[in-house]
């Protein structure tokens, strides 16, 4: 499969230790984390037409993805100004 775009480290590039310190020590950063990269490899396959899906689900997905990459960079940001 070729590249997928919007990997959590793309989304927040300058965060890598932030995000690999998050992976250790916070299990709801984790299963976010899980199902943000379930929901972004889902919308590849759909964009890429690996896998077909209707319009409407297709736009449920990215809102899912977008929903969870906001969560995700709350957390990001409360563990930078935690340190």
């Amino acid at each position: 499969m070729s590249h997928t775009p919007h990997e959590l480290h793309e989304e927040f590039p300058d965060a890598g230790e932030v995000l690999h310190r998050l992976k250790l020590n916070d299990a709801h950063f984790v299963k976010q984390a899980d199902r943000y990269h379930e929901v972004n490899r889902a919308i590849h396959r759909i964009e890429t037409e690996v896998e077909p899906a209707s319009d409407d689900h297709a736009e449920e997905l990215k809102k899912q993805r977008l929903a969870l990459l906001d969560e995700i960079g709350q957390m990001v940001r409360a563990e930078q100004a935690r340190v």
